[in-house]
């Protein structure tokens, strides 16, 4: 059920919203902003109606941005309306201004509450009820494609089906194994992600199935692993293809019979753990060629879930633009409201080698280095109009010198190849120098001239 929270010194607007909620709304009531704050630790919320007069005592005359920040700051997507007298209509429209999401006249309406309700969820994203409001923003999409994995989520999250995430890196498979996890009879229970590939070969044992005192140097008291600690929830194991022979036989155990040994112990240990893994690797291929337990890959291969990369859904990039833009308005003291359309058309001719992640990372080094109140093309690296216009750049190559044409061919040659390079090798400046066969020095010398940062591919 989904969840709505009033802010109000008075019982009245509580007892109004109650009513004019849809029987699939639970509503709770907070006194103060403080109270609040606990609760959203607590539970998710769909809305949030704030009283204005609250609202006003925590901006302590910082502004409504600043009272609002610690409700971001929780980790809310929750919709908030400000409550207001119609005389305060000023401090209402600010309020938006600062983040808000619509605003209500008191008294009260039961008709103005599911007004809101309908036209600001369901009608502004989809009519189904089966998304949890707090997911809506990460459902949207126009790419067919997106839409079939959408609906695949939809049949395998009430499961306890084990469910392998394949794409490239930077795809958003953490954000689909917290969605099948939301959306799971285990959402009130823990969601432990791992990403395996951080983890040195050592100590990975001793992080996913703990470890008893004196088992190995170091080891100075008993510490639970990750399955333990997930124990009637979910458990995200991200680069699972990175995992060691040892490990993968201790996994295949959980997932036969839902037992575990810590390292160095005998005790057998039993937990219930829905396992979500995700990886960028051909595992099939990994098993066929020994890199990967056989058996162990159609055990994790039981519901698979490939996930194209952002090239193959351009159709949503506005949607990923709008969404970052809003982030980053929260966080920063800034009022950026718009992209411009150029960047736009920029963005759908690009490759994206790191996909979703790169886009947001260029978004936040625009969004620091922009003036204006719209993120202009002087804010992003050159590249992105250079391939946007790559078919112009060539056209025009005769109305230049050959040795002009030449390097940059070259350079645009050298560009792309980069790109791709971090790509595969997921931001490691070692392995990929020995792939391009030069030095890490000769490499880093290349990414600071394109303006190449390896954090965008990680």
């Amino acid at each position: 059920m989904n969840h709505i929270l009033v802010i109000s010194r008075s019982h009245e607007p509580f007892r109004d919203i109650r009513s004019g909620a849809r029987h699939e709304y639970a509503v709770e009531h907070a006194v103060s902003r403080d109270i609040a704050l606990r609760m959203l630790r607590e539970r998710h919320y769909a809305f949030i109606f704030f009283d204005l007069e609250i609202l006003r005592e925590s901006a302590a005359g910082n502004g409504y941005k600043a009272a609002f920040q610690p409700f971001w700051y929780a980790g809310t997507s929750a919709r908030i309306i400000v409550m207001v007298h119609p005389e305060n209509i000023r401090e209402a429209v600010m309020a938006v201004k600062a983040g808000a999401d619509n605003y209500l006249f008191y008294p009260v309406s039961t008709d103005e509450v599911k007004y809101l309700i309908e036209n600001t969820y369901e009608s502004a994203y989809m009519p189904d009820t089966f998304w949890h409001a707090d997911s809506l923003q990460f459902v949207q999409t126009r790419s067919p494609d997106m839409k079939k994995i959408f609906d695949k989520i939809r049949s395998v999250a009430p499961t306890r089906s084990t469910v392998l995430l394949i794409g490239e890196t930077g795809t958003g498979k953490g954000v689909l194994a917290r969605l099948i996890h939301r959306h799971s009879n285990r959402k009130d229970a823990h969601f432990v992600s791992v990403h395996c590939g951080a983890i040195p070969d050592t100590l990975l044992e001793s992080e996913l199935f703990g470890h008893e005192k004196g088992s190995f140097t170091g080891a100075v008291r008993r510490k639970p692993g990750k399955f333990e600690i997930a124990d009637q929830g979910t458990i995200f194991l991200d680069e699972i293809g990175t995992v060691t022979p040892s490990a993968q036989i201790k996994l295949l155990q959980i997932l036969q019979d839902g037992t575990l040994s810590r390292v160095g112990g005998e005790e057998v240990i039993e937990t219930n753990v829905r396992v979500i893994a995700a990886t960028n690797s051909d595992l099939k291929k990994m098993s066929d060629e020994g890199q990967f337990r056989r058996d162990l890959y159609y055990r994790l291969n039981v519901f698979p879930v490939k996930i194209p990369p952002l090239e193959e859904r351009l159709e949503d990039i506005p949607f990923f633009a709008e969404m970052f833009l809003k982030k980053l308005n929260r966080f920063h003291p800034k009022e950026i409201h718009d992209v411009h359309p150029q960047v736009l058309e920029a963005f759908k001719k690009y490759s994206w080698p790191g996909n979703i992640r790169e886009l947001e990372n260029i978004m936040e080094r625009a969004y620091i280095l922009e003036s204006s109140s719209v993120l202009t093309p002087e804010s992003f690296p050159s590249e992105l109009f250079e391939s946007a216009s790559a078919a112009a750049f060539f056209s025009m190559n005769s109305l230049m010198p050959l040795g002009e044409a030449r390097r940059k061919g070259i350079e645009d040659v050298e560009r792309r190849y980069l790109r791709e390079l971090l790509s595969r090798n997921k931001g490691k400046i070692k392995s990929s120098a020995e792939n391009a066969e030069i030095s890490t020095r000769q490499l880093h010398k290349l990414l600071k001239k394109y303006d190449i940062h390896k954090k965008d591919f990680k």
